[in-house]
């Protein structure tokens, strides 16, 4: 990984704090937590950094998408959430394997749409990238290194 390092992204924490500094590239940014989560409150949240990251790119796949069809999409919001909810009709609710991690995405759709492209644009926002990533069972692999 660290071999590409134009591909890679590089998350530092120091032994006081849950600040993360975070490079990709030439960007730099924070990610922190809530205080009353024992952070500073100084970026957003990691969950709030994987929000955006699949509303950037809907909006994204929806305006490619609208732009090669020349329909008339003046702007494009989504709006996410995530949360933690039970298993429908489970006997053991309270386990931890019998909750599921769920995000709610919320699309408002700006323009002289017809109700057929405004259908349309909602099944293709499910096609982003990173939603198919998200959605596929990602596999992570840790490596410790020296």
């Amino acid at each position: 990984m660290m071999d590409a390092p134009n591909k890679a992204v590089l998350v530092k924490v120091g032994q006081d704090a849950l600040l993360a500094d975070v490079q990709a590239g030439r960007h730099t940014w924070f990610i922190d937590e809530p205080v009353a989560a024992g952070g500073q409150d100084q970026g957003p949240t990691p969950y709030d950094l994987l929000l955006s990251a699949l509303g950037a790119c809907t909006a994204i796949t929806l305006r490619l998408y609208a732009n090669q069809k020349k329909w008339p999409l003046e702007a494009i919001e989504v709006r996410l959430s995530h949360q933690r909810v039970h298993r429908q009709d489970c006997d053991k609710c309270e386990m931890p394997s019998e909750m599921l991690e769920e995000v709610q995405k919320e699309l408002r759709l700006v323009g002289p749409l017809t109700p057929e492209q405004r259908q349309r644009l909602e099944v293709i926002s499910s096609k982003c990238p990173v939603q198919k990533t998200l959605m596929s069972g990602l596999r992570i692999v840790t490596t410790l290194v020296e």
